[in-house]
């Protein structure tokens, strides 16, 4: 399955929110859905899910319209909206009830979700009695009850410890092994890193970089050179005298020296220089940025 938003657009009053968004999710992968507060992509959620329609534009899903209420969709929302009062059981059969399933086959599914997120214990009891990360548990439960094919997941790893995180990840590879398409939006670009082929970032109601994350850092400029060596402020003093003019900022941390060149190509001028410090050098290479530097480029102003 492909599911594909088609230049949307959408204003709610003289506000602009989404200015022609296209994007691409594929069943068995997941798609990282960045951007700033306020940059789109909760109404971009919104829109896909036919909470309400956009002005322009479309969502196709293997090229044909997207029928939202023909298919299963299960949305982790970042604000949370489950029944504290109400005990956890009868709330998941609850959900899954509404999303079509048999009476057994809610129990089914919520013994198994509850099984497998170690929560069976708690299935009795009041959902205002369970700490913040039981809680995030509980409230994925709801978003998987009906066995969805498209999961989207807004900020998922909000409140959980990293026993609780390791859970949630072993069901998110599951999805994705399972051919689901999944929607991944967060802040924490390492969890973007360990799921997502892809990434679309949203900025001012646009898509501004979008492709394979691999693809994305290679088309990056490719100036910055890390060397390691335990002696980074000797070969740092020779450098500030031999290559000066390719040099645009220089520093060290520890064993690591970063170099940034002026130019791309200036990298084999600086690396022929080094010849007679080899014996200290333990590595040279080019530094790729990191997700978390790429999504501060795209979206340090507004489009």
């Amino acid at each position: 399955m492909i599911l594909q938003t088609a230049n949307l657009v959408k204003s709610f009053g003289d506000k602009s929110v989404l200015k022609g968004v296209s994007l691409q999710a594929q069943g068995g992968k997941a798609l990282g859905l960045l951007g700033r507060n306020g940059a789109g992509k909760t109404t971009t959620i919104r829109i896909i899910m036919n909470v309400f329609s956009p002005d322009s534009g479309e969502v196709l899903l293997d090229c044909e319209p997207f029928e939202a209420q023909k298919h299963k969709i299960g949305y982790l929302p970042e604000e949370r909206g489950l029944y504290p009062k109400k005990e956890i059981m009868a709330q998941l059969v609850y959900f899954a009830r509404l999303a079509g399933l048999s009476g057994s086959q809610a129990k089914e599914n919520a013994r198994k979700l509850l099984e497998k997120l170690q929560m069976t214990e708690y299935a009795g009891k009041r959902l205002d009695t369970l700490s913040k990360g039981n809680q995030q548990k509980i409230q994925l439960a709801a978003t998987l009850i009906a066995d969805p094919e498209i999961v989207i997941l807004d900020e998922p790893f909000s409140g959980l410890d990293p026993v609780n995180a390791m859970i949630l990840k072993d069901l998110i590879r599951e999805l994705i092994s399972n051919g689901r398409i999944v929607i991944f939006s967060s802040h924490q670009m390492n969890y973007i890193e360990e799921f997502c082929d892809e990434i679309a970032i949203i900025n001012g109601g646009k898509i501004v970089v979008s492709g394979s994350i691999r693809d994305i850092k290679r088309r990056s400029p490719r100036n910055v050179v890390e060397i390691i060596s335990n002696n980074t402020e000797k070969i740092s003093d020779y450098l500030k005298i031999i290559n000066a003019d390719i040099i645009g900022d220089m520093y060290a941390d520890g064993d690591k020296l970063r170099v940034t060149l002026e130019h791309d190509g200036d990298k084999d001028r600086l690396f022929s220089s080094l010849s007679e410090y080899s014996e200290y050098i333990d590595a040279f290479y080019v530094k790729e940025p990191t997700l978390n530097e790429i999504f501060v480029k795209y979206t340090e102003a507004s489009v």
